[in-house]
């Protein structure tokens, strides 16, 4: 577990006075070492390789304190199962979804970026948080579909 995500969960917890279990260590850190988009159920296979013992249901509960703490992003992308994301020590981008395929694709614009931020204010509001996911054919797909 990287340090300051190890320290950012720790002061988390005991804000919410809660401890850090080995069941929740384990978690945190399979968490931290995995990259992309995941499952609940996705983690807790990777889990249960280094902790046979752990459930689903602390799985959900370390995730949902992972998200409160900041370290993740749980994300609808329409397909009826939350997925997970890290969230600290990785830049903000936007999500383009095949409808098709469900071929995800990460997307960074900074002229995106600075109209949310123009529309908000404009708007009177002082955003803390956005998120845009756009839904479409990939390039495959439409090769496919014509």
């Amino acid at each position: 577990m990287s340090n300051e995500a190890e320290k950012i969960f720790i002061d988390y917890l005991a804000a919410n006075g809660l401890s850090m279990t080995p069941q929740r260590k384990v978690i945190v850190e399979t968490f931290l070492e995995t990259e992309g988009h995941f499952s609940a159920e996705e983690l807790l296979g990777f889990v249960q390789l280094k902790l046979p013992e752990v459930g689903l249901a602390t799985v959900y509960r370390t995730l949902k304190l992972l998200v409160d703490s900041g370290l993740a992003d749980s994300l609808d992308f329409g397909c009826g199962v939350a997925l997970y994301e890290h969230s600290y020590g990785h830049e903000h981008h936007d999500h383009l979804i095949c409808i098709r395929c469900d071929k995800k694709i990460e997307v960074l614009d900074d002229v995106i970026e600075r109209r949310q931020e123009e529309l908000a204010r404009k708007n009177g509001y002082t955003l803390t948080r956005h998120r845009m996911i756009l839904f479409g054919l990939c390039p495959q797909c439409r090769e496919q579909e014509e």
